[in-house]
């Protein structure tokens, strides 16, 4: 359980598996599994009974978690998946950095 270079909120492309290619922002990290949640990937169908909250039940596509070496992030800059490397600003600050461009990643 180390700290991830991969963020909530990250644009990240899939590497692996049955979605290779797509790419989607992060809407959850799961640092307990080392898994990560992508928004239009590895969908599964979940069959929902009715509740109060939703009142038709039905089946619902969801995202399933994918392992986090299976997408790599994307530089909002040069567009590319690239692996993370890490920089140190002027102020002493350490951000991350594109290994592409070098440009820093918010």
């Amino acid at each position: 359980m180390g700290q991830f270079k991969i963020k909530k909120g990250d644009t990240v492309e899939v590497i692996a598996g049955k979605d290779l290619g797509k790419r989607g922002k992060v809407l959850r990290v799961i640092p307990d599994t080392n898994r990560v949640v992508v928004e239009g990937v590895n969908r599964a169908r979940r069959h929902q009974k009715p509740t109060r909250a939703l009142p038709q039940g039905g089946i619902l596509n969801v995202e399933s978690p994918l392992h986090i070496s299976n997408v790599m992030l994307v530089c909002s800059k040069c567009q590319k998946p690239t692996r993370v490397g890490h920089k140190f600003l002027d102020n002493g600050t350490k951000v991350r950095a594109c290994r592409q461009c070098g440009e820093v990643i918010d």
